[in-house]
């Protein structure tokens, strides 16, 4: 059996602004300063952000090219786009450039948590997916996991 990024834990860390800036150059276009603001922004945040999130984390983005950006480096594939229970987008660099990971959503206030399960927990998890996809005549590229449920910010409040 080959190598699954997802399963793998001695994977080569990969240098996200190269990488971008190559695929960016594969989509015919540039990695600007905007840009990159915006993949170092959410290489450094421990969840996925909204855009007011990320605005608030660099201000100097205009609210309008920020939008633009996020939809052209989600054509490239660097940003992924998480959707909650809520009518806010989140944002988080692909699961190539910020590691096999899973989610948490609150279903109260929206807000989403990434979380990784134990190495052993991960193979099952994997293979689980690959078995539905057997049954089903579905072909599996990858998984991800998300638990929707109440935050602890949410259950406390009440």
């Amino acid at each position: 059996m080959g190598s699954n990024p997802e399963t793998d834990a001695a994977a080569e860390p990969v240098d996200v602004h190269r990488t971008a800036a190559e695929r960016l150059r594969h989509d015919g276009q540039r990695y600007t300063a905007g840009r990159r603001a915006i993949v170092a922004a959410l290489a450094e945040a421990p969840r996925p952000l909204t855009i007011a999130e990320l605005l608030a984390r660099v201000p100097t983005l205009a609210q309008s090219s920020t939008y633009r950006n996020l939809a052209v480096l989600e054509q490239a594939r660097i940003v992924h786009r998480v959707i909650g229970t809520d009518e806010f987008a989140r944002f988080e660099l692909t699961e190539e450039l910020a590691g096999h990971h899973h989610h948490l959503i609150c279903s109260s206030c929206g807000d989403v948590a990434d979380f990784t399960v134990d190495p052993a927990l991960e193979v099952l998890l994997a293979e689980a997916a690959q078995r539905v996809g057997a049954d089903t005549g579905f072909r599996t590229a990858h998984h991800r996991l998300d638990l929707v449920g109440t935050c602890a910010g949410c259950r406390d409040a009440r």
